[in-house]
């Protein structure tokens, strides 16, 4: 597949099983205290971009009832349908995130959960570069990749009537690409998932 491929596949899929993915009222589950860390971390009023942000359930919703400025980014028009309406308070467009074009210093953080996975490995690395920019000096990016290499689709993804494809480095690989774009790597993390899981970064743009 070509990468408009690859991308209309992951569009198609959410749009299909957004509801199948995640329910309205979902719970913040694992993402709880990931993102109670990232309010601590910080300032009042904090401009954050959530990147592949789903239907807003959990991040935007979180980090919106907890006074930040939330802006999200999905490829699914569905997702982004649903958030605006989740997560009034928040910001949703529908967008490639690769093909994002945002004024540098602008955010207190990015997250990015289980997003980053679903785009064309050889745009990755570029994308964590622009992020770096994005981010504000002391800024963090919550990111969660892949752990081991890996490239594939699943057909009835989550028992429904949907494809759904994915690509990513090894964590050591993600590490690096932080690394080159001028983030610190502040922690590294492994988050199981059935036989296999994610790594999960904290990275910070250095105050100077």
């Amino acid at each position: 597949m070509g990468s408009n491929d690859e991308r209309d596949v992951v569009r198609r899929g959410y749009d299909e099983l957004s509801y199948r993915y995640r329910a309205d009222d979902a719970d913040d589950g694992q993402y709880g205290p990931w993102l109670g860390d990232l309010h601590r971390r910080l300032p009042a009023s904090a401009a954050v971009l959530d990147l592949g942000c789903g239907c807003g359930v959990p991040v935007a919703r979180f980090l919106a009832n907890a006074g930040h400025q939330v802006t999200g980014i999905d490829i699914s028009d569905v997702q982004v349908e649903r958030a605006r309406r989740l997560v009034p308070a928040g910001t949703f467009l529908r967008a490639d995130a690769t093909r994002l074009d945002l004024p540098p210093a602008s955010f207190d953080a990015v997250v990015c959960l289980y997003a980053l996975i679903h785009m064309p490995l050889a745009d990755q690395p570029r994308l964590i570069k622009r992020v770096a920019t994005w981010l504000r000096p002391g800024g963090w990016l919550l990111t969660t990749v892949g752990n081991s290499a890996w490239t594939g689709t699943e057909d009835n993804w989550l028992d429904g009537p949907a494809t759904m494809w994915w690509s990513h480095a090894d964590a050591s690989t993600y590490r690096s690409w932080l690394e080159q774009a001028g983030l610190e790597v502040t922690s590294e993390d492994f988050v199981p998932e059935g036989d296999s899981g994610h790594a999960l970064f904290w990275a910070r743009r250095p105050q100077s």
